[in-house]
């Protein structure tokens, strides 16, 4: 198993009661959570799931509002960055919605971002490659010998090439989660994914 890769759980429960709602910070956070979501078996429509994104973690408060105990009473998971995750948790004890850990209120957090998450669990030549597969890894290369880029570790640099040009998040997104290997994730992705 890659470093940084767990297994994908995948736990069906049938008809759900419930509509669930996912919360996501942006657009490419959606798509690789729907794009795993399908990679592991499960057919979000027919179970009830949505996954939503905020516009950033800021906007939480309005999404709990909306879907929350005070507003649809939807059960709510969630996915953040870690420098996030205390609005997050803020947010959540402020709508009623508490606990010890975030994880416990099916709250997962990135190490530092989504996609710090997949370089590390597909390593970094699995990512060339997909970069390479899209016909730009010469545009990265590029990117590599700016002076702001030269001295930092090529993760940070990957994430600067993911999060440096419009679109490249979405339009990198679903491409990652489709390398993963067969069954594995990041674990705060392959957790979220296991408790629709």
């Amino acid at each position: 198993m890659a470093r940084g890769c767990i297994a994908i759980r995948v736990c069906h429960t049938g008809s759900m009661q419930a509509t669930t709602t996912v919360l996501v910070e942006g657009e490419s956070d959606r798509m690789a959570v729907e794009a795993l979501a399908v990679r592991a078996g499960h057919d979000l429509s027919a179970e009830r799931v949505t996954v939503v994104p905020m516009g950033g973690a800021t906007s939480i408060a309005h999404f709990l509002d909306r879907y929350g105990p005070a507003g649809a009473g939807h059960r709510l998971l969630g996915l953040c960055d870690a420098g996030e995750s205390r609005i997050v948790a803020r947010a959540l004890a402020r709508a009623g919605i508490g606990s010890d850990s975030l994880a416990e209120l099916g709250f997962h957090v990135c190490n530092a971002d989504l996609e710090d998450e997949l370089i590390r669990c597909l390593g970094v030549d699995a990512v060339l490659g997909v970069i390479a597969d899209q016909g730009e890894l010469a545009s990265f290369r590029i990117l590599q010998r700016q002076p702001a880029q030269r001295d930092r570790p090529i993760s940070a640099q990957l994430r600067r090439f993911f999060g440096g040009r419009s679109g490249n998040k979405l339009r990198y997104a679903g491409l990652l989660v489709d390398a993963l290997p067969a069954g594995q994730a990041p674990p705060p992705l392959a957790n979220l994914v296991a408790s629709f």
